[in-house]
């Protein structure tokens, strides 16, 4: 109900109350993230253990390469995706973009939810592209460490915890970057109120 009229608002859960964008579903953020992981993961793992056989130089070098080289790749992936379209593969097919939650130029801790009169069409930019996709590949360059590699679970568990808070659904990532992620599509029809 709003405060000023007393009426109930028709605005949809996850709508963004200044700029009307609908945030993400958790479900749609983890699918999108599952493409991804795909499309970056498999070639990589599948190159380094064609160059580094397990039966020559053993499981262990092989799997921290193949770590850091899944966190690089993942790095630069995200990051050029981000700042170019504000979305990357699977997100495009999950019908989801990121986009910036401050405003640049927001002072004395003003939150904004969105750059420019577009919204959804804001640019996250390179820096906040970077950061956003370094605080995600940091943990999986980070698997390979016996202690850092429980420190990298712990990590995600929290950051999918935080992505299914319903009021702001803004992981870790989003959170260092001042990011959060939209649905690019129409927003869904608000359910009907009943009278009472």
């Amino acid at each position: 109900m709003s405060a000023s009229t007393g009426k109930r608002s028709s605005r949809p859960a996850g709508a963004e109350p200044v700029t009307g964008l609908v945030l993400a579903e958790p479900g749609q953020r983890l699918v999108a993230r599952l493409i991804d992981t795909l499309i970056v993961g498999p070639p990589v793992a599948l190159v380094v253990r064609a160059l580094l056989p397990e039966t020559t130089y053993g499981a262990r070098p092989a799997e921290t390469v193949t770590a850091v080289g899944v966190a690089v790749l993942y790095l630069l992936y995200d990051t050029v995706q981000h700042a170019l379209w504000g979305r990357t593969i699977g997100k495009r097919l999950t019908g989801i973009r990121v986009v910036p939650a401050v405003p640049l130029g927001a002072q004395n801790g003003q939150e904004g939810r969105a750059e420019g009169p577009q919204g959804v069409g804001a640019r996250v930019g390179l820096p906040r592209a970077l950061l956003r996709a370094a605080f995600f590949a940091l943990p999986i360059a980070a698997r390979p460490v016996p202690v850092l590699s429980v420190v990298a679970g712990l990590f995600w568990v929290a950051n999918a915890a935080w992505v299914l808070d319903g009021d702001r659904r803004l992981a870790l990532h989003d959170r260092i970057a001042a990011t959060t992620v939209v649905r690019t599509g129409p927003a869904p029809a608000a359910r009907p109120t009943s009278a009472t």
